[in-house]
């Protein structure tokens, strides 16, 4: 009997103490001004991606390699536009050539228009010189110091010297039409060399982003293609997510998430790591409502419009500990509705060292 005694005496302590242990590990209540979801790390995924067609000519980056932005992750066979450069090179040393040889042109035609000019005035000289000595010849004659076929002579040279001008007021007019047409062909050698140089650009632009790098950190989540592959313009060589816009999306009723508010308060405890509580902001609001995925509510909740919410983690925090973020880890936001609240201790932002 005392034996009885003693057994029933030691299950009644480990009650007691088992029901102490709980009533201190209970699980405690929110207040009401907190709100909590279900939800899973994600992240923003970006596609490494060629520009242009071609052959890739090596990969750099592997499967869960953390990059840096401006890294290079890959790059891609270059030897045809290396030719395409050098040829565009060639014309425009060709429009180069070209321009000089117009210019050339332009002083010889103006060189040309000058001695036209000079000709035009020497004819007019002359033929003010014959026409004076046409009126004193006519004047002569009229006393009879002078015959009239020296009038006759003096006319004729008159009127050879009109037509002499003509002549060279005609050769000057082509002068001057040539200085306009090698004109013309400055500006079209002029235009060659910017084309010629657009396409030295527009070719060494290509090259450029022959080197596919890394446009922000992050980490490498699939290689897609190899090195000797032809990929056409658009075709992905790796996967990464940046690790600089990490969130965790998570679901809330109507109540609550009409009372959140851009820029809330939001703390994330995930599953792998409880002892840490991350601090993040809510970013997102649906507008409009949806039934909830079947991964993240029970049965009986997926019957109920929720609203989804995104809660972005700071991108100092996650700079601080990059090599600890892990996309993909499902967890718990807890958000406040009233920014007046204070946390619990429970949910006091706690970081690893």
């Amino acid at each position: 009997m005392k034996r009885s005694f003693r057994s029933s005496l030691i299950f009644i302590t480990l009650i007691a103490v088992v029901g102490a242990a709980w009533w201190f590990l209970r699980p405690k209540e929110l207040p009401t001004s907190i709100a909590s979801g279900n939800g899973r790390i994600e992240a923003t995924e970006i596609n490494i991606a060629t520009k242009t067609p071609g052959r890739i000519a090596e990969v750099l980056a592997r499967e869960g390699d953390f990059v840096k932005t401006g890294e290079v992750l890959a790059r891609m066979d270059i030897q045809n536009l290396l030719a395409q450069k050098a040829e565009a090179i060639a014309q425009t040393r060709h429009a180069e050539s070209a321009l000089q040889t117009a210019k050339s042109m332009v002083i010889e035609r103006e060189s040309e228009y000058k001695a036209a000019q000079a000709v035009v005035t020497q004819r007019n000289a002359e033929l003010n010189a014959a026409a004076k000595h046409l009126k004193r010849s006519k004047n002569l004659v009229g006393e009879g110091a002078t015959p009239q076929q020296e009038v006759d002579d003096n006319n004729a040279r008159v009127q050879g010297m009109r037509a002499a001008v003509v002549v060279a007021q005609a050769q000057a007019a082509a002068a001057q039409a040539g200085i306009n047409a090698a004109k013309s062909q400055v500006v079209e050698a002029q235009s060659l060399i910017e084309a010629a140089k657009a396409s030295v650009a527009r070719i060494q632009a290509d090259i450029d982003d022959s080197e596919l790098k890394a446009p922000r950190d992050g980490r490498v989540q699939y290689r897609v293609a190899e090195p000797g592959e032809v990929l056409a313009a658009g075709g992905r060589v790796l996967n990464m997510v940046d690790l600089t816009d990490v969130y965790m999306t998570f679901f809330l009723p109507t109540e609550a998430a009409g009372k959140v508010a851009l820029g809330s308060d939001v703390r994330l405890v995930l599953d792998a790591i409880p002892e840490y509580v991350i601090p993040a902001k809510a970013s997102f609001v649906a507008s409009v409502a949806q039934f909830t995925p079947k991964t993240v509510e029970t049965e009986s909740e997926r019957l109920k419009l929720m609203f989804r919410i995104r809660a972005r983690i700071d991108a100092a925090v996650l700079k601080q500990h990059i090599t600890q973020v892990k996309t993909g880890l499902p967890g718990k936001a807890y958000v406040k509705l009233d920014p007046k609240t204070e946390w619990p201790a429970e949910l006091q932002v706690r970081l690893p060292q």
